[in-house]
This record gives structure tokens, sequence and C-alpha cells, in this order.
């Protein structure tokens, strides 16, 4: 059995040197050498999030200035589609430093950023990008996120999900959908009968979030979720409610009898 290795280590030296190996096969000007000597100097005594942040400054130092161009190369070494439902982190783990930079220096380039987290999130994922953004243009982003849960790609459906959780685990909180979840409700209708499970935890644990700060909000759209046949959709209720259900509500009970 392989030893278990936390996963802040896995963003050291050698990230660098592979990071560094990729993108100067396309950006020749790229000073690798630097780039992982900076790296080296100050990445062992750092815990995860510096050490992406790290790894992601240093990005931005050795990449051309202007934010498209540098994209443009990171785009390049993102490599094929995950095709499986896991691996993001086991297998993508090494884009996590790639997505930050989207999410530090790409917010006053929305369409390039937004096309970028797409791709990333076929790889990797987006669920922490797209926060910022979505901060800064709800509007513009809910849109996009509704297109994109009905994408034929499951980690692009579940990024519309995952990405607008009020609650997500690892980021900060979405303030906008504590106080007010209605806008992200439509998002979570088009999942209700997703096939993939692994979408339907993400449209459970959303409900999950959303029943932590606006109860009634939550529970009125699961009471009308309740009247539907489809296993999917009462496999997420189920599970959406399972802290209610441990509290041994009533109400919450009710709804997933059949």
């Amino acid at each position: 059995m392989a030893e278990y290795k936390k996963l802040k280590y896995y963003f050291d030296k050698e990230l660098a040197q592979l990071l560094a190996k990729k993108i100067k096969y396309y950006y020749k000007l790229f000073n690798d050498k630097d780039f992982i000597k900076n790296i080296s100097e100050f990445v062992n005594d750092l815990e995860l999030k510096d050490r992406v942040e790290l790894i992601t400054d240093n990005l931005r130092k050795y990449l051309p200035d202007d934010y498209e161009k540098a994209v443009s190369y990171l785009q390049l070494i993102l490599g094929p589609e995950n095709p499986k439902e896991t691996g993001m982190f086991t297998e993508g783990y090494w884009l996590m430093p790639v997505a930050f930079f989207v999410e530090k220096y790409g917010l006053e380039n929305f369409d390039v950023s937004i096309k970028t987290i797409n791709e990333i999130t076929k790889r990797h994922t987006g669920e922490y990008t797209v926060r910022p953004f979505l901060e800064k243009y709800p509007v513009k982003m809910l849109n996009i996120m509704k297109k994109w849960s009905k994408d034929s790609n499951v980690h692009v459906r579940r990024l519309a999900c995952e990405g607008v959780r009020p609650r997500l685990p690892w980021h900060r909180r979405l303030k906008i959908f504590i106080e007010n979840p209605k806008p992200i409700l439509a998002i979570l209708e088009n999942l209700k009968e997703d096939e993939s499970k692994f979408v339907q935890k993400s449209v459970a644990n959303c409900l999950n979030d959303i029943l932590k700060d606006n109860y009634e909000i939550a529970m009125k759209l699961l009471r009308k979720w309740s009247e539907s046949k489809n296993r999917n959709t009462k496999w997420i209720i189920k599970h959406a409610l399972r802290n209610e259900i441990k509290r041994e509500n009533q109400e919450a009970m009710a709804l997933i009898k059949d």
C-alpha cells in the first residue's frame, strides 16, 4: 500500500519543474531556471494555499506581462480532458496554480478567463476560481452558469452547481447567495434529474448549504421536488436533507418517504 502523502507536499520543486518543462515547450522565453529556483527556495516552510500562491505568483512573474498572452500559454499545457468523474485532485492537482492564476489575475479579463475556467474544470476544477467572478459579475456569471448546467460535459455541469455553493469548503463564503439564494435555484432545477452521481452530490450539497441559512427557501424547493418519481431527484432530496434527518426533523423525514 502506498504511503499517504499530504496534498501540500505535491506543490514543491518537482511540480515547479513539471510546470516549467510544459510551459517552456510552448514559450521559449520562459525563465525556467529562476522559476524553479524561486519556488525551491521558499516552498518548504509553507502550507498548501501559500505553496499554490507562491507557484502562481512566479508564473505571473515569468509569463508575458499581457494577461491574455500569459493565459494562452497556460491553456496549451492543460492536456487531455478527464473522462472520469474522479481524479480532479489526485490526477489534476498540478493545475491548482493555473486555476489560481485565473482567479487572482484574471478578473479584469472576463471573456478569456471564463473560457479558461471552462477548460480547466474539464481536467481539474474551477469551483474556487469562479467565485470572485460571481461576486464581481453576478448577473453575467449566473447566465453563463445556467448554460453550463446544460453542458454535455459532466465536469462543467458540476461546476455550474459547485461554484455557486454558498458555503463551499476551502473557500470564502458567497455572501450574495447566503443573503439570497433564489438566483441559483434555476441552476439546481436544471440539474435535479442529472444521471451523474458526481453532479447529484453537488446539487445535494448546495441545497444542504442553503438549508443552513435559508431553510424555508430550500424546503419549498425540496417539497416541490418530492412530488417527482425520478430516482435521481429522490436521491438528491435524501442527501440534501441528511443533517435534518439526523436531527429527526419530521418535515424532512416526511419528504423522503416513498
